[in-house]
């Protein structure tokens, strides 16, 4: 496939767009059982990840030209899998901090949706704006409710997350395109 052709082609069949759908809203609806339980595990597979990304990136230091480059590789792979440790065996206090950065995070995006939603507002910037009032209005209720949010705002987003998804795949089979 070069970089110039039409859209790639996807040979998935029907009847697993479909599965694949269900299943992702199923665990969906049962992340949402229980959020707390599903906000620690999401928090302990961030931990895992960060403790693999920093291996990975230690070990790509070494391919990496000049010392300047190696150096801060090394550091950066050290962080990680430092803060990934300290998430796996701390779980509660990885969900505090992250559930912080997400409030954070959500608050800088919704002032960035809100001035370019209104910067582009004959173009259509409404949906930007709000989708920036919704941004900073979550990162209020999480930053209002910290350090209580912590025990739902990740599991809350991870089961929303897959009910989307799996939305989203089911009407991709309704879409037909079926092999």
């Amino acid at each position: 496939m070069t970089m110039l052709s039409p859209a790639p082609t996807d040979d998935t069949p029907t009847w697993l767009r479909i599965l694949l759908g269900i299943v992702l809203v199923i665990a969906g609806i049962f992340v949402l059982g229980n959020i707390a339980v599903a906000t620690l595990a999401g928090v302990w597979i961030i931990g895992i990840a960060a403790i693999i990304g920093g291996v990975f990136e230690i070990i790509h230091a070494f391919w990496t030209k000049g010392w300047g480059g190696f150096i801060w590789q090394i550091i950066l792979g050290i962080l990680y899998v430092i803060a990934g440790i300290y998430i796996v065996t701390r779980p509660v206090g990885g969900a505090l901090a992250l559930t912080w950065v997400i409030a954070i995070v959500f608050l800088a995006l919704g002032v960035v949706r809100l001035i370019a939603g209104f910067q582009l507002w004959k173009a259509g910037g409404w949906l930007l704006v709000l989708s920036g009032i919704f941004g900073i209005a979550a990162g209020i209720i999480i930053l209002s409710g910290w350090p209580e949010s912590s025990i739902w705002v990740i599991g809350l987003l991870l089961g929303i997350d897959f009910i989307f998804a799996g939305i989203g795949w089911l009407m991709y089979a309704a879409a037909g395109r079926s092999p």
